[in-house]
């Protein structure tokens, strides 16, 4: 639920099969409440709510409808006709306009439901929503919170539809995406207190953050339930008409991370609707950055380089870490004075391991390990530059969640197009998201301007706690050149772990200028043996 709004009207093209209508007597408890604050509706847009309510595939339900003292006496009017009309709408008559987090805790007080579906009072259910939501309870009762893809209407025409990702709770700190349909426990609800008065604007980001810190399951529909009314002035046309709202939201996430032990802030996204977490970074933990190379120079920007040079001097110049460690595995045929040069610029700070033996990217990963002290694992490609002030600190800062097991940056091309913003493992494909979007590009519902979670991320910048790397045996040195990261990456989620993308860690990748990119036929029938199908990716970008 969002704060009260006026919207226009509109009908549902959703076309599925009907149900026989089942009362539901006042002996039993529904297993929904669908719980909906109205304030001086539009009268044809409350009637269209209420009738995609009542043409619920699934009948077991109840609609509580509190009005907050609205000046239409009308409002009021269709509301006692739709209850008159069937016994499973119950009304809330509030005798003074106290706010939707006021009403919406009326609404949660008068709920006899095992469930509570929040549904604002000019938008629309899809006639199987219900349906769909209880066949999920059906599957595991255990589950707390159930949300479902969402779209727009706008005079009769749906568009903008949000494909959701499944559960990711990085996101949700960064974004309310979860959003429309989303139903709750109604005893988890009223454990978590329900809606605080304090949070009015973002008051659903907050209640869904308190109640999945300690939900047992939550479930993703990746179904369109539930369509969004947009008109002139609100939040659906535009985040930015409501910035009491945005602000509300940082005071929202930024609780959560007090609760659930985060050492950082909530700030303002780029846009409204978007939160970025600043992470404190722990600048004594023990990190060793391992990064292959066989010395190779090449140009960038008109100017000729020693790639692995580069990547050394930028990181140091813009990390104040205290115990680093940089573990440079070469080549034989290295040259000498390069590796002259990064003991001058790392000091006693470098770990140097001779490679010898045929090209074999893993390999050179797994022997830099073997060498490295660090209790943080950070491996970079040696043709990357740092953007970012403290790369090292904002990359490992989120590993310290236990469950989180990997995590990765925001790379440019030479000439600034993105290059990686996370990998897409879908229908048997891996490939980069977003890749050649020009600098800048938002991405769908902003996920270029927010950390999320995603299937796979490069190994030219990434992160790992130096147990999750030997619990999964490191890189599969059966894939010397292309896709290790690939098989990482899906061994580090099939152990249980999130893998988590930073928007705001930064750099260049000057990709394959340091090695050659030819990709091995074995290699690819390998990965797709080994990991591919049709599956859809939970985290599609």
């Amino acid at each position: 639920m969002e704060d009260w709004s006026t919207r226009d009207d509109s009908g549902d093209s959703s076309q599925t099969r009907s149900a026989p209508h089942q009362e539901v007597t006042s002996m039993r408890a529904p297993l929904f409440s669908i719980l909906t604050p109205v304030f001086n509706t539009p009268l044809k847009v409350l009637q269209q709510t209420i009738a995609s309510v009542v043409d619920q595939h699934f009948t077991d339900w109840e609609l509580i409808l509190v009005d907050d003292a609205s000046p239409n006496p009308d409002v009021r009017a269709v509301l006692s006709t739709a209850a008159q009309h069937d016994s499973r709408i119950r009304i809330v008559e509030r005798p003074t306009n106290g706010g939707i987090v006021a009403a919406s805790n009326d609404a949660i007080e008068a709920a006899r439901g095992t469930f509570l579906a929040l549904l604002d009072h000019d938008d629309l259910l899809a006639p199987n929503a219900l349906e769909r939501i209880a066949a999920e309870i059906a599957v595991d009762p255990s589950v707390d919170y159930i949300y479902s893809d969402e779209d727009k209407i706008r005079d009769g025409r749906y568009y903008d539809q949000f494909d959701k990702p499944d559960w990711s709770p990085e996101r949700l700190r960064g974004q309310m995406y979860t959003g429309h349909l989303s139903v709750l426990r109604a005893d988890l609800v009223r454990q978590v207190g329900g809606f605080h008065k304090e949070f009015e604007g973002s008051q659903d980001h907050d209640l869904v953050l308190r109640v999945t810190e300690v939900a047992r399951r939550i479930v993703h529909i990746p179904e369109v339930l539930y369509h969004w009314h947009v008109i002139e002035g609100s939040t659906a046309e535009a985040t930015d008409n409501k910035p009491y709202a945005w602000d509300a939201g940082v005071r929202a996430v930024d609780a959560h991370l007090k609760r659930v032990g985060i050492d950082g802030v909530a700030l303002r996204g780029p846009v409204p609707g978007t939160y970025r977490i600043d992470r404190t970074p722990e600048l004594n933990k023990s990190v060793s950055v391992i990064i292959p190379t066989r010395g190779t120079a090449g140009e960038v920007w008109g100017e000729s380089r020693v790639f692995v040079v580069e990547a050394v001097r930028t990181m140091l110049a813009t990390t104040q870490h205290q115990d680093l460690e940089v573990v440079v595995v070469y080549d034989e045929d290295t040259p000498a004075e390069v590796m002259a040069e990064l003991a001058e610029i790392a000091g006693d700070r470098l770990t140097p391991v001779l490679f010898t033996g045929t090209f074999n990217f893993s390999r050179k990963c797994n022997e830099g390990f073997l060498a490295a002290r660090g209790e943080f694992l950070v491996f970079l490609n040696d043709d990357v530059q740092m953007i970012s002030d403290e790369m090292i600190g904002s990359l490992i800062a989120p590993l310290n969640e236990p469950d989180v097991g990997m995590t990765g940056a925001m790379l440019y091309f030479e000439d600034g197009a993105v290059q990686h913003a996370g990998h897409k493992h879908h229908m048997g494909q891996f490939t980069h998201a977003y890749l050649g979007a020009e600098k800048g590009t938002y991405g769908a519902f902003s996920s270029l301007l927010i950390n999320r979670e995603a299937s796979g991320l490069t190994a030219a910048c990434i992160a790992m706690r130096r147990e999750v790397f030997q619990e999964v045996g490191g890189f599969s040195e059966q894939l010397p050149g292309n896709f290790n990261d690939v098989d990482l990456c899906k061994k580090v989620g099939h152990a249980g772990y999130r893998l988590v993308w930073l928007t705001d860690v930064e750099l260049f990748h000057f990709e394959s200028r340091s090695r050659n990119p030819l990709v091995h036929s074995f290699e690819e029938k390998m990965i797709i043996a080994r990991w591919s199908g049709p599956q859809r990716d939970p985290y599609l970008a």
